[in-house]
């Protein structure tokens, strides 16, 4: 469901073929830092939201600017530094994990978001109008913030 690009800063034919690989269609080869970072502004420009996959030394300035931005545990030390998530071992497969799993928290920071609002629209003026007790309002109220933190925690399970 994404729109996938590729810019390498390889010669034309690794780059080609790297994309082929992976079933990119659009790429494009020679890019040094500025095209990147310029990829990026016009992405940013149109409302997108890109992730930048980057590990070489020309990716630093990219990454820092992307969205949000990966690079792999054997990259350079400057791309590593500038991006959100490091990579531990072989591999992109990581990558989907990780957008898997922030779909699934975002999902449920808009569960527990509604919980709250739910319970503050009857919780409070049940409590402002003296028809519960302190103790059942405190009580009510541990309740929620617990239901709210087994929801959460519901992402941990996978």
């Amino acid at each position: 469901g994404f729109a996938v690009e590729m810019l390498s800063g390889d010669r034309n034919a690794p780059a080609e073929a790297v994309a082929r690989q992976a079933g990119i269609a659009t790429w494009r080869a020679l890019s040094d830092p500025k095209q990147k970072t310029e990829r990026l502004e016009a992405l940013r420009a149109t409302g997108h939201k890109a992730l930048m996959v980057g590990d070489g030394l020309n990716d630093a300035a990219a990454l820092a600017l992307a969205h949000v931005s990966i690079s792999p545990a054997t990259a350079a030390q400057a791309s590593q530094a500038a991006a959100d998530m490091v990579l531990r071992g072989e591999g992109l497969a990581p990558i989907t994990e990780a957008v898997d799993v922030a779909r699934a928290a975002r999902r449920l920071v808009f569960q527990n978001f509604a919980f709250s609002a739910a319970y503050n629209m009857f919780a409070v003026p049940l409590a402002a109008a003296g028809l519960v007790t302190p103790l059942i309002a405190a009580v009510a109220m541990s309740a929620s913030s617990l239901i709210v933190m087994l929801n959460a925690l519901r992402l941990s399970r996978g």
